[in-house]
């Protein structure tokens, strides 16, 4: 085994895993980027493995050096010679190896990916099957909050098949709207409804990410977030309040330096430690593990 910064102990393999066919590919290999650049090489022997958006997969990097890792601008490429994901997964499923699976959207996040490597036996960051299908899918993740009585803006679903006959004043709920697909990320086919006769219009753009199409309330409040990690017991960071530099909390907000980011966000302590114990609530609802 090559070694690198003059470490002459075996390290741990860690396969970060990016790119992806859904539409937030692009999302996923800026994600990578931060994450490699942060790995201690001297405790961990880096694979660097791409998924273009067809499908195909690539081993990019091979135990990335300290003069690889200086050198990676975003995003990261999607390069390296082309592999066969079963092969290359089974060669290493008798190795001290993990995935980090740095991938957003439908075939990443879904419980998809994580399937295929617990198949493999291989161990991975992140949450496992179930919570990450229930954590992408919008509508079941938001029945099972509801049915714990978590606290959420009104929201209907419906199925694509029914925009067609759709009326403009049939959702049932007064207000601005948010409509977004059921299962999609990064702000990506969300659409902000201030008048009806645009509804159609907004449904057909989400339409265009997933069948299911989720319709929301707009609240018109402050944008608080806060990051669980789990070892054992959640934990919950301090919380951190986002301020769009548009509409709403958009695609472009969120990775093109759009929106103002205050951590942590001015919240009394009470309020403080209710978002923490929300944020760790729901995080054990849904089963996640890790972060």
């Amino acid at each position: 085994m090559s070694l690198t910064n003059g470490d002459t102990k075996e390290r741990l393999k860690v396969v970060v895993l990016y790119g992806g066919d859904s539409p937030e590919h692009e999302v996923s290999r800026t994600s990578a980027l931060h994450a490699v650049k942060s790995i201690d090489l001297r405790r961990y022997e880096t694979h660097l493995v791409a998924i273009d958006k067809s499908g195909l997969w690539y081993e990019f990097k091979r135990d990335l050096s300290s003069q690889d890792q200086s050198k990676l601008n975003q995003p990261l490429p999607i390069e390296g010679h082309q592999i066969n994901p079963i092969e290359y997964l089974s060669a290493f499923n008798s190795m001290k190896l993990i995935v980090f699976p740095i991938l957003h959207g439908p075939n990443g996040e879904d419980g998809t990916i994580q399937g295929l490597l617990e198949l493999f036996d291989i161990t991975y960051v992140g949450s496992g099957v179930l919570s990450s299908a229930l954590c992408m899918d919008k509508i079941k993740c938001k029945e099972l909050l509801y049915a714990h009585n978590i606290p959420q803006t009104k929201w209907v679903s419906l199925h694509k098949s029914s925009i067609t006959n759709l009326k403009e004043h049939s959702i049932g709920i007064d207000g601005d709207l948010f409509v977004k697909p059921a299962n999609m990320g990064s702000s990506i086919g969300i659409s902000k409804v201030t008048d009806r006769k645009n509804i159609k219009k907004a449904l057909l753009e989400a339409a265009k990410y997933d069948e299911w199409i989720i319709v929301e309330e707009a609240i018109h409040g402050r944008e608080i977030e806060v990051a669980i990690l789990e070892d054992g017991e959640p934990m919950a960071s301090l919380p951190g309040e986002i301020t769009p530099g548009a509409d709403f909390y958009d695609y472009e907000d969120k990775y093109e330096d759009g929106a103002t980011l205050q951590i942590p966000a001015p919240l009394t302590d009470d309020e403080i430690l209710k978002v923490q114990d929300l944020a760790k609530k729901v995080f054990k609802l849904l089963n996640c593990r890790g972060l």
